[in-house]
């Protein structure tokens, strides 16, 4: 799939709000599973997930390399609702993979290209 490039702050955004839909699919459901929610919560759970789906879906890159980057974008984000939502600070170590992960995202979606 060949498509019009996005901007590097556009691509970089969407995948944010992409990994904030993935975790909240799965992040009620945990909730539920642990007694902590009650089972209304798979309803909003479902439609995150289609979001998030969808969201995948927006760029215009091939899939496979989507998803491989989008991965890079899942471990920061993971990493910022882990304080945000578990109130776990990240450690050094953390930081550095998710730093790692987020340079693989740039190599892999704005890396050259050969036709």
């Amino acid at each position: 799939m060949n498509g019009v490039p996005m901007h590097p702050v556009v691509t970089l955004l969407l995948l944010c709000v992409t990994a904030v839909a993935e975790i909240v699919g799965c992040y009620l459901p945990y909730l539920w599973l642990k007694d902590r929610a009650p089972l209304v919560v798979l309803l909003p759970s479902a439609a995150s997930l289609a979001l998030f789906v969808w969201l995948l879906s927006l760029h215009p890159v091939a899939a496979g390399r989507t998803y491989a980057a989008y991965g890079g974008v899942y471990v920061a984000t993971a990493l910022l609702w882990l304080r945000l939502a578990d109130g776990v600070r990240p450690d050094t170590w953390d930081i550095a993979g998710s730093a790692l992960a987020v340079a693989g995202m740039f190599v892999i979606m704005f890396g050259p290209r050969h036709a």
